[in-house]
């Protein structure tokens, strides 16, 4: 017998300061992710613009201010642009495999140098060992980690050079965390290949979006998701393909295809 589905409790946090748009204050709403019932919950919020962490979904929930946006690409209809068809053939030869939400050291200490380089004193800034391990471990719903590694060599490994967490939803797949070597002189890019590699993940299993989650304009950290197109941005009214000023968006003039084969490790 199904369980009786329970209306989720919300909570709302205190106030605190905003880690994207300077002198404003950040405050979210979130409720617990548990129980059977926690992946269809999750799908929903999704839908809704809630983001998982662990075994909570959230979203932001500020006082005055909505400038945090949810987005998340268009699958079926992506066009690279010239950029990103470089940066696709210079990185071809990554092996990529998808596996279990198990924790590494190997992971982790790509994850230390990715803060170190690109968040120094952030909010994950001082995470040790166990605290990644909650939050690639820990999830109610169905999860995974992608990994990026140097071609193999005399039969061993190749080094890892990036990683994500993802999470499976109903509609598409949710990028929670990205990491990757962001001073890899020879593969630059590497943060927009893991973009890449999921929305052809996406198209492959017929799931029609990648999830980025907040887009805040006017935050330079941010501007990076805008540039995978077509996307859309969440509301009052639903979800609409994202056109303004800062980020325009012009029909697709060749398909993803052209690139995607030179991506050997995900045919």
């Amino acid at each position: 017998m199904t369980a009786p589905f329970r209306f989720p409790r919300f909570f709302v946090t205190s106030p605190s300061p905003c880690p994207y748009l300077p002198d404003r204050q950040e405050r979210k709403v979130f409720t617990e992710l548990r129980g059977e019932q926690a992946s269809d919950l999750n799908d929903a919020l999704g839908r809704i613009g809630f983001r998982r962490s662990q075994s909570v979904a959230y979203r932001p929930s500020c006082a005055g201010c909505s400038a945090c946006v949810s987005v998340r690409v268009v699958a079926a209809d992506f066009v690279p642009n010239a950029t990103q068809r470089k940066q696709v053939r210079k990185n071809a030869d990554l092996e990529v495999s998808a596996c279990r939400p198990w924790a590494t050291d190997e992971q982790f200490q790509l994850l230390r140098r990715y803060l170190a380089a690109r968040h120094p004193g952030g909010g994950m800034a001082d995470m040790d060992e166990g605290d990644y391990a909650d939050m690639v471990e820990h999830s109610p719903v169905n999860s995974f980690i992608v990994e990026y590694r140097e071609p193999s060599r005399h039969g061993e490994r190749g080094k890892l050079v990036g990683a994500c967490l993802t999470d499976q939803q109903a509609d598409g797949l949710s990028m929670i965390y990205s990491f990757f070597d962001s001073e890899h002189a020879e593969r630059p890019g590497l943060g927009n290949i893991i973009i890449m590699d999921h929305i052809l993940r996406a198209r492959a299993v017929g799931l029609p979006y990648v999830y980025l989650g907040y887009w805040v304009k006017g935050s330079p950290r941010m501007a990076y998701k805008v540039r995978y197109r077509p996307i859309e941005a969440l509301g009052p009214t639903g979800w609409a393909l994202l056109v303004d000023e800062d980020a325009s968006y012009s029909p697709p003039t060749e398909k993803y295809e052209v690139v995607a084969e030179q991506m050997v490790s995900l045919r």
